[in-house]
This record gives structure tokens, C-alpha cells and sequence, in this order.
């Protein structure tokens, strides 16, 4: 350790070099994935739900129940299903919040395309003492699209994507089954 006067000048010398070997070894930095002027968008949805909201959260309110309701492949791909830190395999999620009745996550940013701050809640919120509402919130940037049109086109999608998970939710917890999924084109995501 370089502490005394004398050697501070071999130190400075020793720590430039190690400073410099470190440099050498690291990576370029990749490009950008940071947007310029992001425009946020938000989608509220919800849907009615004749069960408790406690009932409601123990039969769709695991992190990784989102593959039964979405009818998706899930697995926990780190961490443990329902802890802060978990990753599903559903587009690499990671759980960032949580409450009693709720949990947040987020996707993680990738270097083959702009960072778009997507973050979903998904809430059971009580109503009565039998009754509840699933809220379901997708919050994320939608400026790296064309176009207006195109943000529109998107905005549809995913409402008609979540309308969907919802309804099978809602079917999920008042005891029902669901029907077949649906047809899904390749590398689509939620």
C-alpha cells in the first residue's frame, strides 16, 4: 500500500500503470441503447373478478403464473418465483416491486435495440369483502416507433394481448378453464 510521502510518486507511477492495464483489458462500450426523446406511454386496464382479492392473488399472482394466464412458456431463469431480483424467461422480466396483492417488474435493456423503459403491475385490488379487480398497468417508450400510425398499431396490440391475459385471469381465479391459445407469430413478445 503506497501511504508514506517518499514512495507517492512511485505509487502515482504504479497505480497509472494498473489504471492503463485495466483500460487495455476492457471492452468498447457498446452502442447506445439510450433514446434521445423518449414519448411515455401508459396502458391501464382492469377487469371485475367474483372472488377475493387474497383468493384472486394466490391463483394468478405468482410471478411466473403469468405462462398458464398468457399461455406462454415461464420459467424463473434466476433468482426465486416472487423475491426482488427474479427473472422469468418471458422476455428476460425482472421482478423490481411488490406488495401483499402486486408485484412490478421490468425488461431488461438489450444493445440490439433502443432501451424502452417498459415496466407492467399487475394488481388484485379488493373491491368488497367477495369481490375484487385485477388492475393490470404497462408503462414504456414508445418513440423509436415510425410513426403516429405505428404507435397506435402497437398501443393495440398490446391492449388486445392484455385484454386477453386478463379475461383468462379473471376465468383462472373464479374456477374456470381456459380455452386453447392462440396462434402467435415468431419472437413475439408481451
Amino acid at each position: 500500500m503506497c501511504t508514506r510521502v517518499k514512495t507517492s510518486a512511485i505509487c502515482v507511477l504504479a497505480f497509472a500503470g494498473l489504471a492503463g492495464a485495466a483500460s487495455a483489458q476492457t471492452p468498447a462500450p457498446a452502442a447506445s441503447v439510450a433514446v434521445e426523446k423518449p414519448t411515455y406511454t401508459s396502458i391501464p386496464l382492469e377487469i371485475a373478478v367474483n372472488k377475493p382479492a387474497a383468493e384472486v392473488w394466490k391463483r394468478v399472482g405468482k410471478f411466473c403464473d403469468i405462462g398458464e394466464w398468457l399461455q406462454v412458456p415461464c420459467t424463473i431463469t434466476s433468482g426465486k418465483d416472487g423475491e426482488f431480483g427474479a427473472v422469468r424467461s418471458v422476455a428476460g422480466e425482472v421482478l423490481v416491486g411488490k406488495t401483499e396483492l402486486s408485484y412490478t417488474y421490468t425488461q431488461t435493456a438489450r444493445n440490439d435495440r433502443p432501451y424502452n423503459l417498459y415496466h407492467g403491475t399487475l394488481e388484485a385490488r379488493p373491491v368488497t369483502a367477495t369481490t375484487s379487480k385485477l388492475v393490470y398497468t404497462i408503462f414504456f417508450d414508445n418513440s423509436m416507433l415510425a410513426d403516429d400510425a405505428a404507435r397506435e398499431a402497437d398501443k393495440g396490440r398490446r391492449v388486445a394481448t392484455f385484454t386477453r391475459a386478463l379475461q383468462n385471469m379473471k376465468t383462472l381465479a373464479e374456477g374456470g378453464t381456459l380455452p386453447p391459445a392462440p396462434a402467435r407469430g415468431r419472437g413475439a413478445r408481451p
